[in-house]
């Protein structure tokens, strides 16, 4: 799309490079964070590897050079899958395996921890395979759950249960893998209901909204600006190149432009996973087959 020069970030300070990029996010500095998995990869069979992970998983881009600053999350993690950075820079991560949710500082300090390690469960203190966490200004957040579980929670600042929507279906409300969540500056909640190749939209008590928006292939994750526009990854393949890449659309839905295709080359994706906004509109991707994160610096959508 005209009007976004892209960036890659994925060399790293040794010159070795990202395992597969699972999530990408950005600081109130405008420093890039990604998620990669250090080589774990998610199995064939139902059964997930709860292990630790023997490498950093956690990375840290100065945000005006692309110079890697920091690393961490070496045996912290099983499976991550999501990295979310909420108003006061805290670090977010949700683990697929471990059925866990998990909150950091920015230098990886752990500050709580959701859900009991290695128990899928479905009430107010387990999870079964959560995929995203979306953080509101008063610090109340909500964990899409996810994999098995096809719910939305939402907890108090501190971690306390205060409710959960959706059961699996395709009926409005419902979900088949709600795979990311973000909210917009009314509060509104916007799900990426994957399985079922659209986006839910929710007021912040799981009220099913009316939103309408482009026909999706295989949607996964979302981000949404502070003008209200909203970025949702979305996969195609060879046989689709124009669906896959970012699709960009106005806040009541309608599409703006659109961002990459099917390639691998710079400014296009294999597998965009994961989407980032930063407050300039800069648009981060994390391209999971890729092996890479772009940065789309701020321009007119077309």
């Amino acid at each position: 799309m005209a009007g976004r020069i892209p960036v890659v970030l994925g060399l790293l300070a040794d010159n070795t490079i990202f395992e597969e990029v699972s999530s990408v996010a950005v600081d109130s500095a405008g420093n890039e964070l990604a998620l990669q998995r250090g080589g774990r990869q998610w199995p064939d069979s139902d059964v997930l590897d709860q292990t630790a992970i023997d490498l950093p998983t956690v990375f840290v881009f100065h945000g005006r050079t692309g110079n890697p600053l920091v690393q961490w999350g070496k045996e912290r993690f099983a499976l991550p899958h999501s990295l979310t950075v909420d108003h006061q820079d805290n670090v977010w991560v949700t683990d697929v395996a471990l059925h866990q949710v998990f909150k950091f500082s920015q230098d990886g300090q752990l500050l709580l921890t959701l859900g009991e390690r290695a128990v899928a469960g479905n009430d107010g203190s387990h999870f079964n395979r959560p995929t995203d966490v979306a953080v509101a200004s008063d610090g109340s957040f909500y964990v899409s759950d996810g994999y098995e579980n096809s719910r939305v929670v939402k907890f108090a600042r501190d971690g306390k249960f205060l409710l959960a929507w959706g059961t699996k279906g395709k009926g409005p409300g419902q979900f088949d893998l709600p795979h990311g969540i973000a909210l917009d500056s009314s509060g509104r909640v916007f799900v990426v209901d994957r399985q079922n190749a659209r986006v839910q939209v929710f007021d912040g008590n799981g009220r099913y909204l009316q939103w309408n928006s482009p026909p999706l292939v295989n949607p996964q994750d979302i981000a949404i600006s502070t003008d209200g526009t909203v970025f949702v990854t979305d996969i195609g393949d060879e046989k689709l190149p124009d669906r896959s890449g970012v699709y960009v659309m106005r806040p009541d839905g309608s599409l703006a432009g659109r961002i990459g295709r099917y390639e691998n080359y710079d400014g296009q994706f294999l597998v965009a996973h994961g989407v980032a906004v930063g407050k300039g509109g800069e648009v981060y991707v994390a391209d999971f087959t890729g092996k890479r994160v772009q940065k789309f610096m701020s321009g007119k959508a077309q």
